[in-house]
């Protein structure tokens, strides 16, 4: 485990080699990540859906891996339990630092062999205000075969229902008045699937609020947002059409969270 520094405060550790059940999907994740004040902003194998790893990588459905956890969607099935779960597996540093890691990481299926290899850095900084501090997460997805990759949601295998999810992935905790907006939209509805440049939520009252900014679609990403049955957000790479990557290419996204102590209202 590593902890990430924003100036002089600990704001997150980073697990690269967690020790979970294969349907889990065992893969690096950040947790807990914390405020400048210290509130915990990242839930970890929650009892709705134990595969949400606090923040991390992960998609349901690499070439046939399940590379999210859980049981699998199969169109006309729903969810199915499937021995097709894979991992994601840090193989080595290029450098590590107090506010920023630099890492090299496998994408594998079932059996162990790669169907990804990507470049991963992560870096804290601390913005100067004293409430906030900015998380970057920079990823290089990139092909190593002969054969495409696809890389595929449930809502594209058949599902629909706004059921997009997969990519960068930040699981919520249960905090009081969950709120979303990104521009002018103010409901989950509204949010869910939409490609607007940034997506604020905030919650929890008094000494424990917080709010998180989420930047960084590229391309066809959407955004996937769940309220209501439980909180997180993610950038999901393959909303409405596979995500496909040739033999040799690599994909790259940078998504940026702003981690800030409080309310918007309480800010202005």
């Amino acid at each position: 485990m590593i902890t990430l520094h924003a100036g002089r405060h600990a704001v997150a550790d980073y697990v690269t080699a967690p020790d979970l059940a294969p349907d889990l999907v065992p893969r690096p994740y950040l947790h807990p990540v914390r405020t400048l004040a210290g509130t915990v902003v990242t839930d970890l194998l929650p009892e709705d859906h134990r595969w949400h790893l606090g923040a991390s990588l992960a998609m349901p459905d690499v070439s046939g891996t399940n590379l999210w956890g859980g049981r699998s969607y199969v169109h006309g099935q729903g969810y199915v339990p499937l021995d097709d779960h894979g991992r994601i597996e840090h193989t080595g540093w290029h450098s590590r630092a107090d506010d920023a890691v630099d890492e090299e990481l496998r994408w594998t299926d079932r059996a162990g062999a790669t169907l990804l290899l990507e470049r991963r850095t992560l870096r804290a900084e601390d913005t100067g205000d004293g409430r906030s501090w900015l998380l970057t997460v920079a990823t290089a997805l990139t092909n190593p075969g002969a054969a495409l990759v696809e890389l595929r949601s449930p809502a594209v295998n058949g599902r629909g229902e706004g059921a997009g999810y997969g990519g960068f992935f930040w699981r919520l905790p249960a905090s009081a008045d969950p709120r979303v907006t990104a521009g002018a939209l103010r409901t989950e509805d509204a949010v869910n699937g939409s490609a607007q440049p940034s997506v604020t939520v905030s919650a929890g009252a008094g000494d424990a609020a917080y709010t998180l900014t989420f930047s960084g679609l590229q391309d066809d990403d959407r955004w996937f947002v769940r309220i209501a049955e439980y909180p997180g957000v993610g950038a999901a790479l393959a909303f409405e059409q596979p995500l496909v990557i040739a033999p040799g290419e690599t994909v790259s996204r940078r998504y940026q969270v702003l981690v800030s102590d409080g309310r918007p209202d309480a800010a202005r």
